[in-house]
C-alpha cells in the first residue's frame, strides 16, 4: 500500500501542475464565452443605447422626423428608418431599426452573434434575452427578393 501511495503522489502532482497551467487558458475562454452571452454584438444603434436620456439620443441621431415625449421617429433615407422609445423618466427603453431592401441591413451574426437558419420561405426570426445587460435583442428578416429587416433592442421589465 505504501508503495502505491508514493508512486501515485508524483502522478498527482504532475496532473495538478498540468491543470494549473491549463486553468488560466480555460478560464479566459470561459470568460469570453460568458461575456458573449452577457452582451450581444449589437448593443447600440448609431451610439444610442438603452438607458440613455432623450437629449443624448437626439444629439446622436439628429432631428427626428416625428417626435414626442414617448417616441421619436427617424427616416434617414428610403432604405433605413428608426424608432426610439422613451420611458416615464425620459430614458431610452427600446430602439427599433428597419432596413428596406436588404442591402444595407446587418447580418444576424453581427446582431446576435450567431447565424440563423432560414425558414422554408426564407424568412428568419430570433429573440435573445441578455439579463446581465438588462435588455433583449431581436432580429427579423422577411422573405423575398427585397426583404425588410427589423432589429429591436428593448429593456427587460
Amino acid at each position: 500500500m505504501l508503495h502505491l501511495f508514493r508512486r501515485s503522489r508524483p502522478l498527482g502532482l504532475r496532473t495538478l501542475l498540468a491543470l494549473l497551467l491549463l486553468l488560466p487558458a480555460a478560464a479566459l475562454a470561459q470568460t469570453a464565452a460568458d461575456k458573449a452571452k452577457d452582451e450581444p454584438p449589437f448593443s447600440a444603434y448609431k451610439g444610442v443605447r438603452i438607458g440613455m436620456t432623450l437629449e443624448e439620443a437626439r444629439k446622436l441621431l439628429g432631428k427626428p422626423t416625428e417626435k414626442d415625449e414617448q417616441q421619436d421617429l427617424y427616416s434617414f433615407n428610403e432604405n433605413e428608418s428608426c424608432q426610439v422609445y422613451y420611458d416615464a423618466s425620459k430614458k431610452v427603453s427600446a430602439v427599433s431599426v428597419t432596413y428596406f431592401g436588404g442591402k444595407s441591413a446587418p447580418t444576424a451574426k453581427s446582431v446576435l452573434g450567431d447565424e440563423l437558419e432560414p425558414k422554408q420561405d426564407g424568412s428568419v426570426y430570433k429573440l435573445v434575452r441578455f439579463p446581465k445587460a438588462g435588455y433583449w435583442v431581436s432580429y427579423t428578416r422577411t422573405s423575398g427578393d427585397s426583404p425588410m429587416t427589423i432589429i429591436a433592442i428593448q429593456k427587460l421589465q
